[in-house]
């Protein structure tokens, strides 16, 4: 393949619910403006337009990471208690079964078992931050899930099994959000907000190593991080990073998004 097919790994936040198709809460009305232009500049910054999007979304869990290899995925509206219109969003994007299949294949050639899924919809992850970044919905997008477990340095070596998808133009997003204490989000509390930046620096410093294999053993660890667990309390928003990781090989990463949200920093990495 020709390096103008290549393309980087991405993190990003996807943000609250359907947050960017509501009205803006009357206590933060800019909350949600940062995270908003970064998505909708992400196309654009990427340089060559991918083949397809491999996203990892952190709302779908399974047994084994489970490939959605429907060819024309619906919509899984997976939150609760939004207003009626935003039941009525649609990303019309089509699926992959091709791609589907290769990363089976590529799966298994790392030795890890996977499943796939015909008929899944896309679920908030996805379409949320896509109805921004690819508003046309012209580019194919297959969803991965997440292995239960839920252990780091098994989505690192699924990330790196499917490294090569890259140099063959397919784009792999990792959709998540570094702070996701949904107890303390609209806290006040200037603790809070300061355990979320000691966070975001720490993160920020690992995923910015030089040394990619000091760089995945410090995101393996990232319980250590100052005030991990209370940012994070569970890990399913952070390991699409992982997988991410796994799959920018030696390419360094570098964090192309942070703003505060409700005083909680949150951040967007980019590899390659």
């Amino acid at each position: 393949m020709t390096a103008s097919l290549r393309q980087p790994a991405v993190y990003l936040p996807h943000g609250g619910g359907p947050c960017f198709f509501m009205d803006p809460p009357a206590q933060a009305p800019l909350a949600w403006n940062g995270m908003a232009t970064y998505l909708r500049g992400l196309a654009a910054s990427l340089g060559a337009r991918p083949s397809a999007i491999l996203c990892v979304s952190a709302h779908w869990e399974m047994a084994q990471p489970t490939v959605n290899s429907g060819a024309q995925p619906g919509m899984l509206f997976d939150y609760y208690g939004f207003p009626p219109h935003t039941y009525r969003l649609s990303y019309p994007a089509p699926g992959s079964p091709a791609i589907a299949a290769r990363v089976r294949t590529m799966l298994a050639g790392a030795g890890i078992a996977s499943d796939e899924d015909a008929t899944r919809g896309f679920d908030h992850g996805v379409f949320v931050p896509f109805l921004l970044a690819w508003p046309q919905a012209d580019i194919p997008v297959v969803q991965l899930s997440l292995q239960a477990g839920l252990d780091p340095r098994a989505h690192l070596a699924i990330g790196r099994a499917l490294a090569p998808l890259r140099d063959e133009g397919v784009l792999v997003v990792g959709s998540g959000m570094s702070y996701h204490n949904l107890r303390e989000f609209f806290s006040a509390d200037p603790r809070v907000a300061a355990d979320a930046e000691r966070f975001d620096v720490a993160l920020t410093h690992a995923v910015e190593l030089a040394d990619a294999r000091a760089r995945d053993e410090q995101l393996v660890e990232w319980k250590r991080m100052p005030a991990a667990v209370a940012c994070p309390p569970r890990a399913e928003h952070l390991l699409p990073l992982m997988v991410v990781a796994g799959a920018a090989g030696d390419d360094p990463g570098r964090r192309t998004f942070n703003d505060r949200v409700f005083g909680k920093a949150v951040s967007a990495f980019q590899f390659g």
